[in-house]
């Protein structure tokens, strides 16, 4: 019988699931490191030979070991106190796994729970903080020369019955954005709105439910309790990441675009939900019965409940570029080359056929890092309608090496 050793963590650290972006100064090359959870508000910017060495800090490499590679890859010899300097440095950042993040995760995990409700957190960063010059500032998306302007939809009066959005900072993707929410804006619109939403900083759970009530400069958004306090009984599981919805934008930077479509006219409420998993996963029988089971729970309870209720699907399409893994910088041609597919892949997205979406990505080993897989596969799981389309497409740049996301907006009536 053998007995598993715990090994000391200052001897065999491991980074927390963390985010990182090349960034250029003059002619050197650093590497930023920042903290999507919100947990560590910190960010530390390496020179690529110690980014060399964190990327070795995954609880397997003990310091020796980290040393031993550092000089068959650079070809000198790095001194032990340095590698323990740099570990004690993202220890006290709350970039490591141990002790000092636990307890900050527990404290601001009991500080969130005991919150009257989820406030602002991309306020005067994404979009503005103040309700009168936000209200303008959406309105700029619908007239600006990428927006919709308000020439009237074929579907107008129509019921909706989805949008597929995207999760871009407003100041870059308002315009597309209002694509969506014109349409919502001219459609017979629901009184409930299930909002899912990409994970991006990652959680332990595949879906992450929140009861909390959203605060944005232009008034207070309403969690549905009736519909979450079922939720809640049937899958009391799916509330255990709530923590998630503190720092992550892609339900926040929905609600502005709600408030002005919906909220001027009518009250209205949201079920808050965040998810993560990808198209290879659900090709896993287990992943996927988890991933059927919550989303044939929330339509029962949708359907019991007897409102009409419009999902939408909050995440992004492709990333391309070395922020994002890959070698080189993307080309015009390879991301004119990833539209033509993003565009194919959501042929059956428009079709409702939610398994051939996913065995397009499937098919592509998701190379091109799909996402908002995970949102929209749940909408076409969770909705009944004729069809889909299309409405705009477009694409930021995400650094100083052209590395690229895509993203669309859809409508389902």
């Amino acid at each position: 019988m053998t007995t598993e050793t715990t090994k000391d963590p200052k001897q065999y650290p491991i980074l927390r699931n963390l985010q990182f972006s090349p960034i250029k100064q003059g002619e050197d090359q650093f590497i930023v490191l920042w903290d999507p959870t919100g947990l560590s508000k910190d960010k530390l910017v390496l020179p690529l030979n110690y980014f060399f060495i964190v990327q070795h800090f995954d609880g397997e490499h003990s310091l020796t070991d980290i040393v031993g590679l550092y000089l068959k890859r650079f070809g000198e010899f790095l001194m032990p106190n340095k590698v323990e300097q740099l570990v004690a440095e993202l220890d006290t950042k709350l970039f490591l796994e141990g002790d000092r993040a636990d307890t900050a995760r527990q404290q601001i995990q009991e500080e969130y729970r005991q919150a009257p409700v989820r406030t602002a957190i991309f306020a005067g960063r994404s979009y503005e903080a103040d309700g009168t010059k936000l209200k303008k500032q959406v309105e700029g998306f619908f007239t600006s020369k990428e927006g919709p302007d308000y020439k009237p939809s074929s579907n107008a009066g129509k019921l909706i019955k989805a949008l597929v959005t995207p999760t871009y900072d407003l100041k870059q993707a308002g315009p597309i954005y209002a694509w969506a929410y014109k349409e919502l804006q001219e459609a017979t619109q629901p009184d409930v709105y299930v909002v899912i939403g990409t994970a991006y900083a990652g959680m332990e759970s595949l879906f992450a439910v929140t009861d909390k009530d959203f605060e944005i400069p232009i008034g207070l958004v309403r969690a549905d309790q009736p519909i979450l306090s079922q939720l809640r009984e049937r899958r009391p599981d799916s509330f255990n990441d709530d923590l998630c919805h503190q720092a992550e934008h892609a339900i926040e930077f929905q609600l502005p675009f709600l408030q002005e479509a919906v909220g001027s006219k009518k009250p209205f409420t949201i079920v808050p939900i965040l998810c993560s998993f990808s198209a290879l996963s659900v090709s896993e029988p287990e992943t996927l019965n988890q991933v059927t089971s919550f989303l044939d729970t929330l339509e029962e309870i949708l359907k019991k409940d007897g409102r009409s209720y419009c999902v939408i699907a909050a995440g992004e399409l492709a990333h391309l570029g070395m922020r994002y893994g890959d070698k080189e910088p993307p080309t015009d041609f390879s991301f004119h080359r990833s539209m033509q597919r993003d565009l194919e892949m959501l042929k059956p997205v428009e079709e409702l056929k939610a398994d051939e979406f996913a065995n397009y990505i499937i098919k592509e080993q998701d190379q091109r890092r799909i996402s908002g897989f995970a949102p929209i596969f749940s909408l076409l799981r969770l909705i009944e309608a004729e069809k889909g389309e299309v409405l705009r497409y477009d694409r930021g740049i995400t650094d100083q090496y052209n590395s690229t996301v895509t993203y669309a907006s859809m409508a389902f009536f």
